[in-house]
């Protein structure tokens, strides 16, 4: 089934759809087989463009679809690191708990959390703290 369909217009069209949170876009390129974990030509994923414009519902498309979360650009940045950036708090919450690196170096040697603290965003620390615990909690509850 029809994953020739990558093509890197249909790449760009994915990134565009999950940038402008556009799901009916998004969900005809990935039913006519364009791979979710696809990339541009910088290594930018959906999950990145979802990600960085704080698109909760895409990013959770995503992220139920299998998605790499940990999708590294050329810059090595992942989604976490874009989702920080830009503050968008419920999908920083959203990529933790599907298994996001929060400890994983860009070429700029800045973790996630580096990008919270570098810009002053204490509340994006504390919703990583949070679901930290959350995990955590999770984890060890199972005995």
């Amino acid at each position: 089934m029809g994953q020739q369909e990558t093509t890197s217009e249909a790449v760009e069209s994915l990134l565009q759809a999950a940038r402008y949170d556009d799901m009916e876009d998004l969900l005809n390129l990935v039913s006519s087989g364009v791979s979710i974990n696809s990339k541009d030509s910088q290594g930018r994923t959906a999950l990145h463009m979802a990600s960085a414009n704080g698109h909760q519902e895409i990013v959770k498309f995503l992220i139920t679809n299998g998605v790499d979360v940990n999708a590294l650009n050329e810059e090595k940045n992942s989604p976490l690191h874009y989702a920080c950036l830009n503050a968008h708090i419920e999908v920083v919450r959203l990529l933790i708990l599907a298994g996001a690196s929060v400890s994983c170096l860009n070429s700029h040697e800045k973790t996630p959390v580096d990008e919270a603290v570098i810009s002053g965003k204490m509340d994006v620390l504390n919703a990583i703290n949070e679901t930290m615990a959350l995990l955590e909690l999770s984890n060890t509850t199972v005995s």
